[in-house]
């Protein structure tokens, strides 16, 4: 269960879905202890019957062509409140996330920010993933969308919003925020699903993560890292 301080600051959470039927309960379950917060959830188009199983729960439902770039921006439009959090249906939130995300955006300087990550596995090649991310994201100032990025919303509309790009979404909109103010580090730590690396192993998930973080820092066109991704993860 999340607990919640209820003095602290109103949150529109903005979720992309994509064919989420077996996450989207608990999920939703979870969320529902999360007092002055809207939930807003933009779906790509599903087939299963994650549509029907969110209008079960008393949220906003948008549609929005496939892509977690333009779903993401479609809800932030579409969002109330002043604060924006970006969560993934695969991670779960830490208690009292929003008292973390206050004091993280009042810091002096600081125009956004992410949590620290934690993979919902006990194999200890899971921790060493998570120091490794968590380093990336400390020094570099790039943390990853499952790390559930949020910010104020006028900082995200000055920032451009998420590009229409098919990978990496996150990359461009922190470049333009690392120009705008400090990126803030949460210690408290989100919890993330293993189903990426479970499905193509570990050694290979993150191969195939880093280049593609390369290939993207390195100017590659997201299109051409999009179509390498998906050879990176059919082949063999």
């Amino acid at each position: 269960m999340i607990l919640i301080d209820r003095k602290t600051l109103n949150i529109s959470i903005i979720t992309p879905v994509l064919n989420e039927e077996l996450l989207v309960t608990s999920f939703l379950g979870d969320l529902s202890t999360a007092h002055n917060c809207e939930h807003i959830f933009v779906d790509g188009g599903s087939t299963d019957t994650t549509r029907q199983l969110i209008r079960q729960y008393p949220v906003t439902l948008l549609s929005a062509a496939p892509g977690r770039g333009g779903q993401q921006n479609a809800g932030a439009e579409e969002a109330k409140h002043d604060t924006l959090l970006f969560l993934h249906c695969d991670t779960r939130l830490p208690e009292n996330f929003q008292h973390h995300i206050q004091q993280t955006l009042a810091q002096p300087g600081t125009v956004a920010g992410a949590f620290s990550l934690t993979i919902d596995h006990s194999r200890m090649a899971y921790r060493l993933i998570e120091q490794a991310v968590n380093l990336r994201s400390r020094w570099l100032s790039l943390p990853y969308g499952d790390q559930a990025l949020f910010m104020r919303k006028k900082i995200f509309l000055q920032a451009g919003g998420f590009p229409d790009q098919p990978i990496l979404e996150e990359i461009p909109l922190l470049r333009r925020l690392r120009r705008l103010g400090r990126i803030g580090l949460v210690p408290a730590s989100v919890t993330t699903s293993a189903r990426r690396w479970q499905q193509l192993g570990i050694f290979r998930t993150t191969l195939i993560n880093q280049l593609m973080l390369i290939g993207m820092l390195a100017n590659i066109s997201p299109r051409r890292l999009a179509k390498l991704y998906l050879w990176g993860t059919r082949s063999g």
